[in-house]
């Protein structure tokens, strides 16, 4: 798999856009917020409950970041106002990292404080570990000023034992392996060791108290995280499974069935070209078919 990836990697640039196009409905619910609310519909009516990303990140300017923030906040008022099953997932650079930590503080609490208003969860995501200190620092302020936030922490990160010891008590947490390139001495790089430190972090979360999504496509990391839960006999209550939209269904139909809370990331937004693409080169079968389609033999 790892010469496949390889040559998945190579192509993918030169694989025109119109082609991802055709692929990018599996990962993305559209352009729109019409787009993104009639898929969570069909989620929900599904057993699935969502939460909601408009793509977008490494904004620089802060007009942009500020028109991300008008984004957001109608998000936020239209899931509170159709009564939805979901959560909003906020990306600090989309929202002013990048001018500071004080710029993103400000949009942040713009959009907590309607959140709180309409009872709505946001969750800020993870990027890459140069923002890490930052986000989990905003992450503290906004679970202790307004109580409706969520965090994301990465297993493959060497750092995340130590940064769960200094999470907020009662705190909800996505853990999820990480997508970003880091180097060896920050992330883990083998398959099995990120397996491994997932499930300590796992454990980790749930000895700490902390509500956990379980973010994950690993049948493996599945079946042990429901072991782990069951030689704890946590309830419903104090966990969920989460993934991504468009990926592994089956599985998620599984999990579903099996009686246990799942939320799927449903992304949408103009952006969808590099979240397609990024997508892609984490699933090389699908991507050979993209690549196939290009050439005429799909």
């Amino acid at each position: 798999m790892s010469l496949i990836g390889g040559l998945v990697k190579t192509v993918l640039p030169y694989v025109p856009r119109s082609v991802v196009g055709r692929v990018a409905a599996r990962y993305v619910a559209g352009e729109t917020l019409a787009a993104a609310l009639d898929t969570v519909r069909l989620l929900n009516s599904g057993g699935a409950c969502t939460t909601v990303d408009i793509l977008g990140e490494s904004i620089a300017e802060a007009s942009a970041a500020r028109a991300a923030v008008e984004q957001y906040s109608t998000l936020i008022q239209a899931i509170a106002s159709s009564g939805l099953d979901s959560t909003v997932s906020l990306k600090p650079t989309m929202l002013g990292l990048l001018q500071g930590k004080d710029a993103c503080r400000e949009n942040l609490e713009t959009l907590y404080r309607l959140a709180q208003e309409l009872r709505v969860v946001l969750t800020i995501d993870m990027e890459d570990s140069t923002t890490t200190d930052a986000t989990l620092g905003l992450f503290g302020e906004m679970q202790q000023r307004y109580g409706n936030a969520g965090c994301v922490l990465q297993a493959y990160l060497r750092r995340t034992r130590h940064d769960i010891e200094a999470l907020p008590a009662g705190s909800n947490v996505r853990l999820c392996k990480g997508i970003y390139v880091e180097p060896r001495e920050r992330a883990y790089k083998e398959f099995q060791e990120i397996r491994g430190n997932f499930l300590e972090c796992l454990r980790d979360l749930f000895a700490a108290g902390h509500y956990v999504g379980i973010a994950t496509h690993d049948d493996w990391l599945v079946d042990r995280a429901l072991s782990i839960i069951n030689s704890l006999g946590l309830s419903h209550e104090q966990y969920e499974f989460q993934m991504l939209l468009g990926v592994r269904e089956k599985l998620r139909y599984q999990i579903l069935d099996a009686g246990h809370r799942l939320r799927v990331y449903v992304p949408y937004g103009r952006d969808w070209y590099a979240y397609s693409i990024r997508r892609l080169r984490e699933n090389p079968a699908v991507a050979i078919h993209v690549i196939k389609a290009m050439l005429g033999m799909g």
